[in-house]
């Protein structure tokens, strides 16, 4: 049962593990959750030593840099002095997972190569363990001899934080895909890390229930990964984030103890909430292998909107309108600029459902009864249509024509890809800001870029900016960083590399 993610009890690196151990007493908490109820600390067998040393890169081990990397924005970390895979480890591996070590390096290239094509690994060594007992041998056979370790899911992250950085051996989720339970009273469903978002999805709607999130990766990410790295997505709007909708995690720290905070309670004031350090945690602080999550009802009746807006301020005033007026059935309320439609157009060959404008909204409604939603919707459309805050619109209730419109916004990332190397931030910001930061890139850089796009989800203040270039150009990089951080220091925001396309 395993995550799409990594998160290690000592982090990808001795001085994150120092700081983890002096800065949150991590060691002496997970200490003390063995007497507290709702989770327990499992020994690994034939543990000799409860002691951590082994670090686990990825998505972290980008985020900390020697002295010698800060001194180039483009250099990896040093290699730290992790020892070198032997056959005798191999063999080892080998002998606890027969079939699935992997070593062949044309079966490995793909695990090596992140999503966008921008980074690349060299490990030699690809594991794919299908229970929780095996990564906790992985885990705590790596611990001993110092091996590092990058987990890896979907490998649909955009930062290169799920492929190693040198030879880590990459320890993969792919195979821990099964649910584990659902109920169907509470709707509560406990699944192993490595399930596929979008077969979660249609295991549920066959039970009249869907995943609280949707994401533009669905049909390759893993529930595991999306809890390691807090994904929001398409439906943060109406479900919240999941913080919130996952009740319990199961995690194999570094050391190959297993963490078992598998609850499936929504109320639960017992204790710490240990949970919540591995939501988010991108990595570093061990490696998730269960999952258990609310789930909420399948709607009966879903519509989607696509309209144009031909000012920012106009697709603002129609976010308050919408929220005012459609209330509980809102279910999402994303928005993309002309240039993503451009894009959309010129490399996916995507028609514009509507006239050009320059902003767009895609607006989707989910509720039990088709009459009373179609009535909200239809009051709302008329009018932001008389107030003149929407000049076009389409809506689409049919499920192939509902797909279509979707289509425009969740595969904007996939027409980046044709327009060159692309730089991407994850920016959440005040929703009156959320596009100002797009304009003030496109004034900074000038012609020096060959696209500045923005789009996201206004919902919750999240805009996904993206730069082109013909090619990977250090010097576009020099006149973006730190122009974008300090853009969003000065205004209270969160700025972030992005880490799914959602």
């Amino acid at each position: 049962m395993t995550s799409g993610c990594v998160y290690s009890c000592c982090t990808s690196k001795a001085s994150m593990a120092g700081i983890l151990r002096r800065a949150f007493g991590l060691k002496q908490t997970l200490r003390f959750a063995k007497v507290s109820p709702p989770c327990r600390l499992l020994a690994p067998e034939n543990n000799s030593a409860a002691s951590c040393n082994l670090y686990v890169s990825g998505s972290g081990a980008r985020a900390l840099t020697t002295k010698k990397a800060e001194k180039s924005k483009s250099a990896a970390p040093e290699r730290l002095p992790f020892s070198r895979v032997t056959e005798e480890d191999v063999e080892y591996f080998r002998s606890i997972l027969p079939g699935r070590t992997i070593t062949d390096p044309d079966l490995l290239e793909s695990n090596n190569v992140d999503w966008l094509k921008s980074v690349k690994g060299s490990s030699e060594v690809l594991l794919r363990p299908q229970t929780t007992a095996e990564v906790s041998q992985i885990l705590r056979y790596c611990n001993s001899r110092n091996l590092a370790v990058n987990p890896q899911g979907g490998n649909t992250g955009l930062v290169g934080g799920s492929v190693p950085v040198y030879d880590e051996i990459i320890l993969s989720t792919s195979l821990m895909n099964n649910v584990l339970s659902f109920d169907g009273v509470s709707g509560i469903l406990t699944c192993q890390a490595g399930c596929v978002l979008e077969n979660l999805s249609l295991y549920l709607e066959e039970r009249d229930y869907i995943m609280p999130l949707d994401l533009g990766a669905k049909g390759s990410c893993h529930i595991g990964g999306n809890v390691a790295t807090n994904a929001g997505g398409l439906r943060l709007l109406r479900y919240g984030s999941l913080r919130g909708t996952v009740l319990g995690l199961e995690v194999v720290l570094a050391d190959g103890r297993v963490l078992d905070c598998l609850a499936t309670l929504r109320k639960d004031n017992t204790g710490y909430d240990l949970k919540q350090l591995f939501i988010g945690s991108e990595g570093t602080l061990g490696v998730i292998t269960a999952v258990s999550i609310l789930c909420p009802r399948k709607p009966v009746s879903v519509n989607v909107v696509f309209l144009g807006c031909e000012t920012f301020e106009q697709l603002l005033k129609t976010f308050q309108l919408c929220r005012g007026m459609l209330g509980e059935i809102l279910s999402a309320f994303e928005f993309l600029d002309s240039e993503c439609m451009r894009l959309l157009n010129t490399h996916l060959k995507l028609p514009n459902p509507i006239s050009d404008c320059p902003f767009y909204i895609v607006i989707e409604t989910a509720g039990s009864d088709p009459n009373h939603d179609s009535e909200k919707l239809h009051h709302f459309l008329e009018e932001a249509m008389n107030t003149c805050v929407v000049t076009d619109g389409t809506v689409a209730t049919e499920k192939s024509k509902i797909k279509a419109l979707w289509s425009m916004r969740e595969r904007v990332t996939e027409a980046l890809t044709h327009d060159g190397f692309t730089y991407k931030y994850d920016i959440s910001l005040p929703v009156e800001q959320i596009y100002q930061l797009v304009t003030d890139m496109r004034a900074h850089l000038g012609d020096r870029a060959r696209s500045v796009v923005g789009y996201g989800h206004v919902g919750d203040g999240n805009l996904h900016l993206n730069i082109t270039s013909p090619a990977k150009n250090p010097a576009l990089l020099a006149a973006i960083e730190p122009f974008v951080y300090e853009w969003t220091a000065t205004r209270r925001a969160a700025s972030a590399r992005s880490t799914a396309w959602a």
